[in-house]
């Protein structure tokens, strides 16, 4: 068994938290979506990928500032900030589905 001082060693030496590395990967993985959505747009010209690249654009943003929320600034509240561009890519998303689906008929 180790020691608390040997504990508290070990995770001092580590430079980020698992934490930290979750928000930055998922901050990737939308951003790498919402580059690959619009490129199939631009190649297609179908447009629900435009509106499904523009909302994983927005959750590659909220989820950036996250990352700036809890770990860089965490004495300081940016919930809303951080909130708003899931919110506008949510509603892209849905107006995307919307008008799209309407077309179709």
């Amino acid at each position: 068994m180790l020691s608390s001082y040997a504990k508290r060693g070990l995770s001092m030496n580590l430079p980020m938290s698992s934490s930290s590395i979750v928000y930055i990967l998922c901050a990737l993985t939308a951003l790498a979506c919402s580059a690959l959505l619009l490129r199939g747009y631009y190649r297609s010209k179908a447009r629900l990928l435009l509106w499904a690249g523009l909302c994983f654009g927005m959750l590659s943003l909220n989820n950036a500032l996250v990352f700036v929320d809890v770990v860089s600034v965490p004495e300081i509240d940016l919930s809303l900030w951080r909130t708003l561009p899931a919110l506008i890519g949510v509603f892209l998303l849905i107006y995307g589905l919307i008008w799209e689906g309407s077309d179709s008929e």
